[in-house]
């Protein structure tokens, strides 16, 4: 009897210390999230302040809180300056002891996140940047790109156009690091698929007057205006177009990257008829629309994008990963999100490959008419799905390091 009761003991002391351990494996017992966006400029309606929403909505909706780990949100503006962006990074993992970044829309600024992050051996989880480079040859091990890159936008948005007989461009071009991404990646597919690219012109992040850049896409006689930016940029150049007249006088444009939130800014008797590449709409399903309803309810009315949805996403998977491991190292838990295959309500099944991309289907839309819209928000059309395996670059073309 004695025995059994030292046996009991000891295994309930066991217990006791190993339960000590698994909490002392998270740093300060407590998960810090930095939030890390566009909280003023360009970018701010499609990630922003609805990225903050997003994150916390995913500390609720996974329910880690209930089971013991504490969660802490910072956020901050990186002022689309990479400076600036990699200050706050660098601050919050050596001071703030932040272990997972999310969000980050620009190119420039994830760019220098992703190396700091990689150097600190912590997390970043970007669903607002859109450079392929990512994954490519600026791939880290401590970086998963969830939502959606410029390899994707430039397959699904450029090969349909140039199968429709948009066979010459004109690229405006966002003159940094997502903008040049962006067109390289279009111009290739343009090529691949027989089309020919008559010209470009670079133009400074968040400009306010395309006339000059606008003329010179009129004066090339292409087909297609091609659109290397986002956000503001991409509303201003396709209002500013339609007041030069540009696809009155037999020019089409196409917007390589648009967001729900910059159809929602031009309006539909602007918008429509656009024709663009995305990996979630609020409207797909039941769940994108109970999670839109509650979104829009924390974000001014504002519905989510892909970015918002990719920052929900990504941490829903994170804590699972953290939660599995029952640790917070930054550079495991990575390893167990690429390992564990990906579930939530807003992607559906999927995976991130060992170059951080996250794999799933991506959509091909047009922009509805006015007539054709039953409410607020009610913007696209599916026209195609694109398989989940072949949505994104294969692996062997990237240039990754990661990849053997």
């Amino acid at each position: 009897m004695k025995t059994m009761q030292r046996s009991l003991l000891a295994l309930a002391l066991a217990g006791a210390l190993g339960a000590g351990t698994a909490q002392a494996q998270i740093s300060d017992n407590v998960i810090k999230i930095g939030v890390l966006s566009d909280m003023s400029s360009l970018y701010t309606d499609l990630a922003g302040a609805g990225s903050v929403a997003a994150a916390r909505m995913a500390v609720e909706d996974s329910g880690i809180e209930k089971r013991g780990i504490k969660v802490e949100i910072l956020s901050a503006d990186h002022q689309n300056k990479p400076d600036v962006g990699s200050n706050i990074a660098r601050q919050w993992y050596d001071v703030d002891k932040v272990d997972v970044i999310v969000d980050v829309p620009n190119s420039g600024v994830a760019l220098a996140v992703n190396q700091i992050t990689r150097d600190k051996g912590k997390v970043f989880l970007a669903s607002g940047p859109a450079s392929s480079d990512l994954t490519g040859k600026a791939c880290s091990p401590n970086t998963v790109h969830w939502a959606y890159d410029t390899w994707m936008l430039a397959n699904g948005t450029g090969t349909a156009i140039v199968k429709q007989g948009g066979d010459s461009w004109f690229f405006i071009t966002a003159d940094y690091a997502f903008g040049h991404a962006l067109e390289r990646d279009t111009a290739a597919v343009v090529i691949k698929n027989g089309g020919k690219v008559l010209g470009a012109v670079k133009v400074p992040l968040n400009n306010q007057d395309f006339s000059s850049f606008l003329l010179q896409a009129q004066a090339s006689k292409a087909k297609i205006v091609g659109l290397a930016n986002a956000g503001g940029d991409t509303t201003n150049s396709i209002k500013q177009a339609a007041e030069f007249g540009i696809v009155k006088g037999g020019q089409n444009l196409a917007g390589l990257l648009v967001f729900l939130t910059d159809v929602h800014a031009l309006g539909l008797n602007t918008a429509q008829g656009l024709i663009l590449t995305n990996t979630f709409y609020w409207d797909m399903n039941d769940q994108t629309r109970a999670f839109a309803k509650r979104f829009a309810e924390r974000d001014k009315g504002i519905h989510p994008t892909m970015v918002h949805a990719g920052v929900y996403a990504a941490l829903l998977h994170y804590f699972k990963a953290v939660e599995a491991l029952k640790s917070d190292d930054g550079t495991k838990v990575v390893a167990k999100m690429k390992e564990m295959p990906t579930d939530d309500p807003l992607f559906g099944k999927g995976s991130i490959r060992i170059d951080g991309r996250k794999i799933h289907p991506a959509y091909l839309v047009e922009v509805k008419k006015p007539s054709e819209s039953k409410g607020p928000w009610d913007y696209y059309k599916i026209r195609a799905t694109i398989p989940a395996d072949q949505a994104f670059r294969p692996l062997k073309d990237g240039e990754c390091s990661l990849v053997k």
